[in-house]
């Protein structure tokens, strides 16, 4: 009997060393997990160390970008942590409606299929009776300097009667320029779109991108394998963009625009995403929103830290310097801080 309570003793200690040893490996696994995440966007952001307890209790975190050398290009970095893994992060993005937030100014949102045609921009005859809608149906009417078409497109517009917020003649012309510009996009990748040359001068959006990745370089290296199989800056490339269109406001202008979403998984259900605006008929050139996230357990809770990287060109941009160019870009910070807290609260219950 002593000889068999000591070899049940024996065993009882053996597996509750083992049991010891398997959960200070778990607990290491979770460190060097949260280290290496907190490593990795220190390796190639703006942000150092940072602290994700804190950062989980806190707003989102912006900060300016890097200098850029081209003075219509800026730049913003923002980072939090959210609930969740990585992948709850994407699939909430993808199903994600700015259209609930009014001080989002974003008046139509529709998805695209990967074929699209004229009908899928039928909801801009929906268009509400604001100032930036009616702005921009003068603008289409007169054909002005600042509207970013081709010369092709320029010249299929034809003046026609109609009432409304957005005149028939006026819905019609912007469904067929977007159906063409979006088949293309499909096909091709931003090289494939016509430039913004009705004016005069001749911007391709794809050089535009291709600018502002190139003054980051550290960002440009951390995407380069997800960037490299998109349509974003170049061909079609091999993953399959997810496409939608908006309507929305840019500086108390109406604007239509085309965009393409794509995200990949990595090692250790990590995620990044990339969502490019690849076309504008005003206000900007083109714009760029990266995302990078890793899975961390903060205070023993399964959350995403996420690095968000937010570029634009924009013509408006050009002229200003000093004070007006901080003062742009702490605009563009605002918008970020106020358009995440909402995409947060929307998906994590207000955590």
């Amino acid at each position: 009997m002593k000889a068999k309570m000591l070899n049940l003793q024996r065993h009882f200690s053996v597996r509750a060393g083992s049991l010891l040893l398997l959960l200070l490996v778990l607990r290491l696994g979770l460190t060097t997990a949260r280290a290496d995440a907190v490593s990795d966007l220190a390796s190639f952001s703006i942000f150092g160390k940072v602290d994700l307890v804190q950062l989980a209790k806190s707003d989102v975190k912006t900060s300016h970008g890097p200098p850029m050398s081209n003075q219509r290009f800026i730049a913003v970095q923002s980072c939090y942590v959210a609930p969740g893994s990585p992948s709850q992060q994407i699939e909430a993005l993808r199903r994600w409606d700015p259209t609930k937030h009014r001080e989002l100014k974003v008046f139509l949102h529709s998805d695209l299929p990967s074929n699209p045609t004229a009908a899928n921009f039928e909801q801009l005859k929906n268009a509400p009776g604001n100032s930036s809608v009616r702005s921009f149906v003068a603008a289409t009417q007169k054909l002005g300097s600042d509207l970013q078409v081709s010369r092709e497109e320029a010249k299929k517009f034809s003046a026609g009667a109609g009432g409304g917020p957005m005149p028939v003649s006026v819905a019609a012309f912007w469904a067929d320029v977007l159906a063409a510009r979006a088949k293309g996009f499909v096909s091709g990748g931003m090289s494939a779109q016509q430039p913004y040359d009705h004016a005069g001068s001749s911007v391709r959006a794809s050089d535009e991108v291709n600018g502002l990745l190139r003054d980051q370089g550290k960002i440009r290296s951390q995407f380069s394998g997800l960037l490299g199989a998109t349509g974003i800056g170049r061909g079609a490339g091999s993953l399959k963009p997810e496409l939608y269109w908006e309507l929305l406001d840019v500086d108390d202008q109406g604007v239509v625009t085309l965009g393409a979403s794509y995200n990949r998984g990595g090692a250790g259900g990590t995620y990044q995403a990339a969502d490019v605006l690849y076309y504008a008929s005003g206000g900007y050139y083109v714009a760029l929103t990266l995302y990078q996230m890793w899975p961390v357990t903060v205070e023993g809770k399964s959350s995403t830290l996420v690095w968000r990287g937010d570029m634009i060109s924009a013509v408006s941009l050009g002229s200003l310097h000093g004070v007006e160019r901080l003062a742009s870009e702490s605009v563009m910070m605002k918008n970020i801080t106020k358009a995440v807290a909402l995409f947060r609260r929307d998906t994590s219950g207000g955590r």
